[in-house]
């Protein structure tokens, strides 16, 4: 079963200098329909303006994984880490017990377009932990590239939470399938283009729950690129 969540049903929030869509509740952004999928609990597509970002501020007991679009993103927190984040790399921050960190735009003349994404962990607490890694092999259209997992596999960065994070880059008329386990579900998020989700189109900004089935496929119309997160 398939249950679509569409771009323009999302949250959304212009600030000028941050323009934000919230597919699940987050923040001021309330609807108990989509408190989050699973262990999925934030997916929010931010684009901040040039010389703008988020000032210091505090996390706990949340693994947070953030990637970016387009642009770049500077990130600093108080275990000493200090990074930009660029396409084609994803940044991993465990908060456990707790870490403050920002995360500013440090391009004077070109927006960042980056996705955030929390996901609850197994247990709270622990050492807070971060990892940031290049995946070149994001441009395969073989087969999603596993980005993130709870044993690290494959050359994935290792999270605390039954849950694997997937991304491919899809060009047209390509496709990709996915394969989920006895009584996992799959949330997928269209980043750009086109896809087709068993039959179903999608277009950027879309997301959409599969549950009750034994996988799924994501087929191009247009070049595209999506996240499939794979859920206990």
């Amino acid at each position: 079963m398939i249950t679509i969540r569409r771009s323009n049903e999302r949250g959304h929030f212009d600030h000028g200098w941050l323009d934000t869509y919230h597919t699940f509740s987050f923040a001021d952004y309330y609807e108990p329909r989509f408190m989050g999928f699973r262990a999925l609990r934030v997916i929010n597509e931010d684009r901040v303006a040039p010389g703008q970002g988020f000032g210091r501020h505090a996390h706990r007991d949340m693994e947070i994984l953030t990637y970016v679009l387009s642009g770049e993103l500077e990130h600093r927190d108080s275990l000493g880490n200090g990074a930009v984040i660029r396409p084609g790399e994803v940044q991993y921050m465990a908060a456990g017990t707790g870490v403050e960190h920002s995360e500013f735009n440090p391009s004077e003349t070109e927006p960042v377009h980056f996705m955030q994404i929390w996901i609850q962990p197994a247990r709270n607490g622990g050492a807070p932990r971060y990892e940031q890694r290049p995946f070149p092999t994001l441009s395969n259209a073989e087969a999603p590239t596993l980005l993130a997992s709870r044993d690290g596999r494959d050359g994935s960065i290792r999270i605390n939470q039954d849950a694997a994070v997937f991304a491919a880059a899809l060009q047209t008329d390509r496709h990709v399938q996915h394969f989920m386990a006895r009584g996992r579900a799959a949330w997928v998020q269209v980043l750009r283009g086109e896809v087709e989700v068993d039959g179903e189109r999608l277009d950027a900004g879309d997301g959409a729950a599969v549950t009750d089935q034994p996988g799924l496929r994501i087929a191009a119309s247009q070049e595209a690129g999506v996240l499939i997160f794979d859920l206990a």
